[in-house]
Order: C-alpha cells, then sequence, then structure tokens
C-alpha cells in the first residue's frame, strides 16, 4: 500500500522499537519523514534499516522532547526539510519502576517530563503546521497501564492517563480546523524499552501475571504490530477515527 504518498510526517523515539517500527513502516507507506530522537546511535540503525529508496525520503534529527527549545528548533527543521506536516507521532517516551513510596522525585519529574510534557510540547509546536493542512493528525502514545492497575510503575501510569486526557482534549478543540488526534494503547511490545525494565529486587510477580495479553499464548507483541496500525489510523483509511484510543494489546485488558 502507499497510503502515505505525498504526506510529510515527523515520528518522535525514531531511532528504537514503537517508533523506529512506524518510521520503517511509514517509510514503506511512501511517506516523507523525519525520524527524530535524542540516541543518534539509534537514529543511523534506523537508517541502516530503510531501503535506498527509502533514505531519499528520510531525514534524521536530534530531539530531546523534554527540552523546550531542542523541541521548537527539531519541529522547524522537520517543517522546512518537509515543506509542511501532515502527521505528527509522538512515540518518544521512558519507563521507570520502583516502589511509589521510595521514588525519588526527580524520577517521578523525568518521566512525566518526556513522556507528558515532552508529547504536549511537541504537539504544541506543530500545531499550527498540522492545522494548515486541514487533514492534519497527532498520533499520542498512552498505555495499558493508564487503564489497568500496573505495579511499581505510578509514574509511567500517570504520566500515561494524562497523554489520554490530553489527546482529547486537542481532539475536540481543533475538530473544525480538520485536525485529528488519537491515543494507541499498546501493552507488553518486546522492545529495549521493557527489555531493560529494572523492577524491584522484591517484586511481587503474582501482581504482574496478568499483564501480558492472551494472544499468542501470553508472547509480547512486536513494534510491527503497533506500526500497522499507527499507519492506518494516521492515513485516510482512518478519517473518521479520533478523540479516542486503539488498543494494540493482545487482549490484556480484556
Amino acid at each position: 500500500m502507499r497510503r502515505y504518498d505525498g504526506r510529510r510526517v515527523l515520528v518522535t523515539g525514531a531511532g528504537s522499537g514503537i517508533g523506529q517500527g512506524i518510521a520503517l513502516r511509514l517509510l514503506s507507506e511512501g511517506a516523507q519523514l523525519v525520524a527524530a530522537d535524542i540516541n543518534d546511535e539509534g537514529l543511523k540503525t534506523t537508517i541502516e534499516a530503510a531501503t535506498e529508496e527509502q533514505r531519499a525520503r528520510l531525514h534524521t534529527l536530534t530531539l530531546d522532547v523534554a527540552d523546550p527549545e531542542s523541541v521548537s528548533a527539531t519541529v522547524s527543521a522537520a517543517v522546512e526539510f518537509l515543506g509542511g506536516l501532515d502527521v505528527l507521532v509522538n512515540a518518544a517516551g521512558i519507563m521507570r519502576a520502583g516502589h511509589t513510596h521510595e521514588l525519588p522525585l526527580d524520577v517521578w519529574n523525568k518521566v512525566l517530563a518526556v513522556n507528558l510534557t515532552g508529547t504536549f510540547l511537541v504537539t504544541q509546536q506543530a500545531l499550527p503546521h498540522l492545522i494548515e493542512t486541514q487533514r492534519g493528525v497527532v498520533v499520542n502514545f498512552s498505555s495499558t497501564s493508564a487503564f489497568g492497575s500496573v505495579p511499581y510503575m505510578s509514574a509511567y501510569a500517570a504520566s500515561k492517563a494524562g497523554v489520554n486526557a490530553f489527546t482529547h482534549a486537542i481532539a475536540l478543540e481543533y475538530v473544525k480546523q480538520g485536525l485529528r488526534a488519537v491515543n494507541i494503547v499498546p501493552g507488553g511490545i518486546g522492545t529495549g524499552l521493557t527489555a531493560g525494565l529494572d523492577l524491584p529486587a522484591d517484586a511481587d510477580w503474582s501482581l504482574l501475571a496478568r499483564l501480558p495479553g492472551w494472544i499468542e499464548g501470553g508472547m509480547l507483541g512486536k513494534p510491527e504490530d503497533v506500526a500497522g496500525a499507527v499507519a492506518m489510523v494516521a492515513s485516510d483509511d482512518g478519517r473518521y477515527i479520533t478523540g479516542t484510543e486503539i488498543r494494540v494489546d493482545g487482549g490484556a485488558l480484556m
């Protein structure tokens, strides 16, 4: 499919995991795309994974979503390279785990700064350009943790619940300007982010046993599973979808 021929896309968190999977999927469907990430080495792997033809439509930029100056500069550079902006995918995010009563304030602040404030900052800078197209799309990333109880990750759950509310708010605020805003809600997806999660040494695994989805016997999903959902909802196939969530969780919240 070539649903993204002529579409101009910015994907944050595109140097690994879900963000990288989305960038590669949209490139495969014809997008002109800027892949942004704080990890320059990760961005190199995104370039390497793209075909030669796709690289001609791909540009990479270093981005710290928690830094307003970095966000402003990156969005401006992306729009200059692309000649406008049709789709924003806010896939950058971090996870931290720990007993809530022991969680340092700086960890709490960092998780919210990246996951929630970072989503706000990038969206805020991108909105004028998305509105200009009269068919702009914002794809944000929530989590099943925002809907179901997840132990040891209160900061992460709170940040993702905030993304839910933010997405619904902008979906209504800008609906008359043709903007759509949608939350993707992944469950357990096998990425470096989830593999590197450091749970407390005394974590009660009986509290965590309910988290994996049921599809394929509870196996973790793959970045391409999420990328397929994003490719649909941000294309014209999703033109009647806004202000809502799309779960890609293998049935974790059934």
